[in-house]
């Protein structure tokens, strides 16, 4: 194997280009025939394939959780728009192409309709209809609109939308919506070249057009909807990073993005398309604090998950680093900012704990306090430590660990109530009311918990990758020791961590599966079923060196791995479904943990194997990794099958390509500032990665031959 040590030049600006070396892929997103979603930050829109938002659906513009637009329908002369194609090239834009009804002697419409929207702080809409006719055409245009202001969680919960009292009326040749208990939330509707308004319906408005188009001519409209609503902390609420104005769309912050990203040029096609279409994706999904915009953080995913997740935001964080690592800084202080500092059993907080979900509606469905935070995870504050240690072995400054201290101690001294010093326990979860999340690692569905005969654990429940989450911070807290020249400190963290990895060796460790149990129930009974969360022990270091080539054979056998990713259950387990949620489903995030754990133990063939199947994966999606797909073997199924109510795009699994590279040929820094790689691995043969941020240097990066 050969090994290839990189120095490291001054940074003299950002690089100056971004992405694979591949065409730009379109993002419009396709949820779930037949849906089209677009995003920017927390505002998202759904809506058919003609562009059209059809009323009693799923489907709307959302902004800050709450639809503001739960109708938008286009009529020409009586009849809706009939759909051709859809084209676009940014997350927050498309064009809708269709063509109008046939006029009276023609075999063939001569009326072709372009919808250009755009999507940011508001909705942008251009219309333009072209005349391809010998005549003039005379025609009627219609903007059906309305709102109800339903929130993205009543919609998600699938029960029956509650009836909010929605008023509208025309102000000029505007549409105005709003509440009548609330006429501070309002939605307007604008346009040009409106002739008329009219009532439709009990809170539906039409905007009217009469329109007139020679032969070979165009006319053009420009719509918008703008919305007064604000989230539960005014103007503290995320918004997406340099959002664009409705009015004045400004695509620069994902040229910005892309200018801050290496560039990444690579022989495999699968893996090229998907890291391009990542990038974008984790751009658009990007968010910020309004009162610290220089703090980014991502949103989890579209269109359930426009807000900030604790865990979620901190795994993509971790897999980008290497490459975007001002996103890992931007996470690090804002959950720092929403850090737990008091005991309030109804939402979860405790001193020190990072948040699981910020929700900018508060609602009866979560118990959340007046910033709309729910703390019920036992996951991410050891991975907030584990962040800002991997952080410190990316470049971050001494100031910059220095600044973010007070934070990583707070979160320690919350880990170590529980698996600190003279602790002989382990971190568990166990939520405090009858509302909430009964199970509070990431995965967090009801029945995901089970024992081998399919009945479910009990609380309180202690999860092994938890066990090894905090096993990592302990070194992380280490490492952060080390850099801020505090040597006992580093010792002393050192010996905890080993200390909790005997013990969890102990009590984890099934001898006759010869694998770890997913968890000990509230009996300190272990779950006996083979599952994916030992991939992530191996991915932190906590797995027994003299046991992970088991664990790795098991990882990688026809019962967890489907050859497109590890199943989050084995397919031999009693309560094993492919088509669930965490029951056997293939999550791309969990499938390239478990990878980047299987290459730490040194199966960096097998890891590949993992990671070439999920790139394969990606390619029958497009380029775009779903939250997660149903656990088919592919021999069964040679195409992967989209799991039914899956997000797309989501930030960990927009980030797993990124991994997978970093994989492929162990991109690692060192401590002199510059970074190594080791020949491919798998399928990919050539690498190069020019302007890969270390610190305060660009660094170049070739692996193999160089690609052309």
């Amino acid at each position: 194997m050969t090994t290839t040590k990189l120095s490291a030049a001054p940074l003299g600006g950002p690089a100056t280009g971004a992405g694979s070396g591949a065409p730009a892929p379109s993002t419009v997103v396709t949820v779930g025939q037949p849906t089209v979603t677009l995003f920017d930050g927390p505002s998202i829109c759904v809506s058919d394939l003609d562009g059209d938002i059809e009323p009693g659906s799923a489907q709307g513009m959302f902004v800050f959780d709450t639809r503001i637009i739960s109708t938008w329908r286009l009529v020409v002369d009586g009849a809706s728009v009939e759909a051709l194609s859809i084209t676009g090239t940014e997350s927050v834009e498309a064009t809708f192409e269709g063509r109008g009804p046939t006029r009276p002697g023609n075999a063939d419409s001569p009326l072709l309709i372009e919808r250009h929207r755009i999507v940011g702080a508001g909705l942008l809409e251009t219309v333009t209809i072209r005349n391809h006719g010998c005549e003039d055409a005379d025609i009627d245009v219609d903007l059906v609109a309305d709102c109800d202001f339903t929130t993205m969680y009543e919609i998600q919960d699938g029960g029956p939308v509650v009836a909010h009292d929605v008023r509208s009326r025309a102000e000029g040749v505007d549409l105005l919506f709003y509440k009548r208990d609330e006429p501070e939330h309002y939605v307007t509707v604008s346009a040009t070249g409106v002739s008329g308004t009219r009532s439709v319906g009990p809170s539906a408005m039409q905007l009217q057009f009469s329109v007139s188009i020679p032969p070979g001519g165009t006319w053009e409209t420009t719509i918008t909807a703008e919305s007064s609503l604000t989230g539960p902390v005014d103007n503290e609420s995320l918004a997406p990073a340099d959002a664009p104005d409705p009015k004045d769309p400004d695509p620069h912050r994902m040229v910005l993005w892309r200018a801050a990203m290496p560039t990444i040029r690579l022989d495999d096609p699968s893996l090229a398309g998907a890291i391009s279409r990542g990038q974008e994706d984790i751009g658009a999904l990007s968010i910020v604090d309004l009162s610290h915009r220089e703090h980014k953080i991502v949103a989890a995913g579209a269109p359930k998950f426009m807000r900030i997740f604790g865990r979620d935001s901190l795994l993509t964080a971790w897999m980008m680093m290497p490459f975007a690592p001002q996103l890992g800084l931007g996470t690090l202080r804002t959950l720092a900012r929403f850090q737990g500092t008091r005991e309030n059993p109804r939402i979860e907080e405790q001193p020190g704990k990072i948040l699981h979900e910020r929700r900018y509606v508060l609602d009866s469905s979560l118990p959340v306090d007046e910033q709309g935070i729910y703390y019920g995870t036992v996951d991410a504050t050891p991975l907030f430590v584990m962040l800002a240690g991997e952080a410190a072995r990316w470049g971050a400054t001494a100031d910059e660990l220095e600044a973010l201290m007070p934070s990583v101690d707070a979160a320690m001294d919350w880990i170590c109530a529980h698996v600190g010093p003279n602790k002989d326990g382990f971190l568990k979860y166990q939520r405090s009311t009858g509302h909430g999340l009964s199970n509070q690692g990431w995965k967090d569905s009801k029945d995901s918990m089970v024992h081998s005969d399919g009945t479910q654990a009990t609380a309180p429940v202690a999860l092994s990758e938890v066990q090894g989450y905090a096993y990592a911070a302990f070194l992380a807290r280490a490492l952060l020791a080390e850099r801020l020249e505090d040597g006992d400190g580093a010792t002393a963290w050192g010996e905890q961590a080993a200390d909790l990895k005997r013990r969890f060796h102990d009590k984890f460790w099934l001898p006759d599966l010869g694998f770890y149990a997913m968890a000990l129930d509230g009996d300190e009974r272990p779950l006996r079923v083979i599952s994916s969360n030992i991939g992530h022990c191996l991915w932190t270091g906590i797995v027994d060196e003299t046991v992970a080539p088991r664990v790795v054979e098991t990882l990688m056998s026809p019962q967890m791995f489907t050859g497109f990713g590890t199943r989050t259950l084995s397919s031999d387990a009693r309560a094993y479904n492919p088509v669930s949620y965490h029951l056997g489903s293939v999550w791309p995030h969990d499938s390239v943990i478990a990878a980047a754990g299987i290459a730490a133990y040194g199966h960096r063939k097998e890891a590949t194997r993992l990671t070439d199947g999920l790139m394969d994966a990606a390619r029958a999606f497009d380029g775009r990794l779903p939250e997660l797909f149903c656990g088919f073997d592919r021999a069964e199924k040679p195409v992967p099958v989209r799991y039914p109510t899956a997000c797309s795009p989501q930030a960990w699994a927009a980030a797993v390509p990124f991994e997978a590279l970093r994989i492929a040929v162990n991109l690692r820094p060192e401590a002199d500032g510059g970074v190594s790689v080791d020949a491919p691995e798998g399928r990919l043969t050539t690498v190069e990665i020019i302007g890969l941020p270390v610190g305060t240097k660009r660094i170049s990066v070739c692996a193999g031959s160089p690609a052309t």
